[in-house]
């Protein structure tokens, strides 16, 4: 397990992304530690006595180069509204980095990388890390429409994108497993790495289980803590229940009881 940190960083971006949603880059004044793809922070809600617990955010990219650190939020409730309306060189305090992150094995040869929502979030950064290893990636990109599709600029940086939309508005009519790509996993990639609504998650590891690809997933539960003490964020596993905090948030989907 990586060492953790509690530290103060600096607002250098707030943006508006799609509808919704809302990027925040942080600045730390040091050195960065070692981030995994995956692992996510407990970041502090300021200025408020009715939000005091840590919000779970995914680390959506890290640049070792200028300190940042990047996460692309939901605004879904008072916490996430109040990070929303944070001003550039106001400070926010975070513990980091917290959880298991994505497996990046030096046998892969391509991958695919799927998500949904505001599951993309940890994809990019795991996307440019894959790449940075010599890693072909592919990336499939689901939404309810047009206005539900993400960072696809950033996405296209790292390899193809493909598109579902449910309405049908861009790309496959449906949802990610009604894409063609699913038809040949086997042929195709060396793994498939996940991230949004569970119902997706769990459709998509069937997928790969009846074709023998390797599968990881990355679960979203109430996380309070992030250090796996609280035990609010158990999962059952078939080696017992375990804390998404502290022994995931990523799981092989053999590892799981679904």
């Amino acid at each position: 397990m990586l060492k953790r940190f509690v530290a103060d960083f600096t607002i250098v971006e707030n943006t508006p992304i799609g509808v919704g949603f809302f990027r925040l880059i942080l600045q730390h004044q040091s050195k960065l530690p070692q981030i995994n793809a995956g692992q996510f922070v407990e970041i502090q809600i300021p200025d408020t006595a009715h939000t005091f617990l840590r919000r779970p955010i995914s680390i959506h990219d890290v640049n070792y180069n200028n300190n940042t650190i990047s996460l692309l939020v939901k605004n879904v409730g008072n916490g996430t509204n109040l990070l929303s309306k944070l001003s550039i060189n106001d400070t926010i305090n975070i513990v980091y980095p917290l959880g298991n992150g994505f497996t990046i094995d030096d046998n892969y040869r391509k991958v695919l990388l799927v998500g949904g929502g505001v599951g993309i979030a940890p994809l990019l950064y795991l996307g440019k890390l894959l790449k940075s290893k010599g890693v072909e990636v592919e990336i499939l990109l689901g939404a309810r429409d047009a206005e539900g599709l993400l960072c696809l600029s950033d996405f296209e940086q790292i390899g193809k994108i493909n598109i579902t939309t449910e309405d049908g508005s861009v790309g496959t009519k449906g949802f990610v497993t009604n894409h063609e790509i699913m038809l040949r996993l086997g042929d195709k990639f060396d793994a498939v790495m996940v991230c949004g609504p569970t119902p997706m998650m769990k459709a998509v590891g069937q997928v790969c289980l009846d074709a023998n690809v390797t599968c990881e997933v990355s679960l979203e539960n109430k996380m309070a803590c992030g250090i796996g003490v609280c035990l609010c964020c158990v999962t059952k596993t078939k080696e017992g229940h375990k804390c998404v905090c502290s022994e995931g948030p990523v799981f092989n989907i053999k590892q799981l009881e679904w």
